[in-house]
């Protein structure tokens, strides 16, 4: 580990039952990995975010499932289909694993570097106007 985890996120997923957390950690450290200056925070009082000059992912777990909301307007590329929702969405896409599933890290982390370099280059917000 080569970041400084935030307690408050740890908790979140130390409360979640064990294939919850396998999911959540292995999303925790596919985002560090896509860039070391990612950090953690809470938002929404208890819901885990992944920021780096701007929101890259944010975590939710659900009754029979985990939700990863990739803050990308919608811009980055999915050539391997892994979104599951919030295709039309303004803001955030939704990458949703179940138990049992394997998380198809490849995709999921080239997804996680190209929003961190579209946030570094003002947000996809302003991206989507230069398009």
């Amino acid at each position: 580990m080569t970041y400084t985890p935030d307690p408050r996120v740890d908790a979140y997923i130390d409360a979640l039952p064990e294939w919850q957390q396998t999911i959540c950690r292995e999303v925790r450290e596919l985002v560090h990995e896509a860039d070391p200056e990612v950090t953690e925070t809470i938002k929404r009082t208890v819901q885990p975010y992944f920021v780096l000059q701007g929101n890259v992912c944010a975590l939710l777990a659900a009754k029979d499932h985990v939700n990863v909301f990739l803050y990308d307007g919608g811009i980055v590329p999915d050539p391997d289909g892994i979104i599951t929702a919030g295709h039309d969405n303004k803001t955030a896409r939704t990458v949703a694993f179940r138990e049992g599933e394997k998380i198809d890290a490849p995709p999921l982390l080239a997804m996680f570097q190209q929003i961190i370099a579209n946030n570094r280059a003002g947000g996809w917000r302003k991206l989507k106007k230069e398009m």
